[in-house]
């Protein structure tokens, strides 16, 4: 069934002053807005921009927007105060799906797995059936790990608090995640990398499982390149250009993993003035697959998975539209 929601996405026309005799035309003066999140499976935006490899291939500045969650990334784009972004399946189709269909395109892939659950060293829980009367974490409602845990709960027949279950969901950012795992506060968490080899490296916690042990084939979409549908169809070529870098430093990172790590260490402390252990980055990374394939099958699944627990309302879903085909998406041709 098709879903109509009108949603205000707002298209912001942005006039630019130039003087003819310079050549400089009024698009090469704008900046490019991109939105992703300082982890690990966002290595391809994290390298690409401090490689400048982006900046090259467009010729114009880029404005990177830094948040916490899909969700986050969702209502930037939606604000019209980023142009593309990188983000979790889940997400993406909550937001398509409340735009109608009309508001987001995925461009590409950009990195499979990279999510794993944790449990306390000490705890009793070995499967699924010991997670009854638990704490358990993970980022924002809606964003793609908080999808993946509620969707193995209602398979092993467990509910949430709120839906009269005994399984307590806490949701809320990695950051506080890390503390109240450190104070015993909760007993296990969902969670992406470099969160959760975090969580097993400082914390003790012990990996119950990776989350692609559970998908088939054991590979899933964890972090997709969407952008603003107005945005790919009046910016054509500034979304060829970037999916050339994009593809390029999928390239680079698979050719130079230990170089990519080390960039990655860099960003993060100047992000977040901490300085993340070597080995800690190698394992997290090494739980990633940086490629450009979305895997459309996962992110159908990941939609399915939302719409049974009631992210995507009552009118179902429907996304014969989610991709774009332009020509532009180098998996697609």
């Amino acid at each position: 069934m098709k879903i109509m929601i009108p949603v205000g996405i707002a298209a912001a026309v942005v006039a630019v002053a130039v003087a003819a005799f310079l050549g400089i035309s009024a698009d090469s003066e704008q900046k490019l807005r991109v939105v992703f999140f300082a982890n690990v499976s966002h290595m391809v935006p994290i390298v690409g921009l401090e490689n400048g490899e982006f900046e090259r291939q467009l010729g114009t500045p880029i404005e990177a927007k830094i948040v916490d969650s899909g969700p986050q990334a969702i209502e930037a784009l939606f604000a019209n105060s980023a142009d593309i972004g990188y983000l979790g399946p889940a997400p993406f189709v909550t937001g398509f799906v409340k735009s109608g269909g009309q508001g987001l395109k995925i461009l590409s892939g950009a990195a499979s797995n990279g999510a794993g659950f944790v449990v306390q060293k000490d705890s009793t829980i070995s499967s699924a059936p010991d997670l009854a009367g638990k704490k358990i974490a993970a980022p924002s409602i809606g964003n793609t790990q908080d999808v993946s845990l509620r969707y193995y709960l209602s398979q092993n027949n467990l509910k949430p608090a709120e839906r009269g279950g005994s399984v307590v969901v806490y949701n809320i950012a990695n950051s506080e995640i890390y503390t109240l795992f450190a104070k015993g506060d909760i007993d296990a968490a969902w969670v992406p990398e470099p969160t959760a080899t975090i969580l097993v490296e400082e914390l003790g916690g012990r990996r119950l499982f990776n989350e692609e042990d559970l998908w088939p084939g054991k590979q899933f979409s964890s972090v997709i390149l969407v952008g603003r549908a107005d945005f790919i169809e009046k910016h054509p070529d500034r979304i060829q250009k970037w999916l050339s870098a994009h593809k390029n430093t999928i390239d680079w990172i698979n050719q130079n993993p230990d170089r990519a790590e080390s960039v990655f260490i860099d960003f993060y402390k100047k992000h977040s003035g901490r300085q993340l252990d070597k080995s800690i980055v190698h394992k997290s990374f090494s739980n990633l697959v940086i490629d450009d394939d979305p895997n459309p099958e996962s992110i159908r699944m990941f939609a399915e998975r939302a719409n049974d627990l009631g992210y995507l309302g009552r009118k179902g879903y429907d996304l014969d539209n989610a991709f774009e085909k332009t020509g532009v998406i180098p998996w697609q041709n």
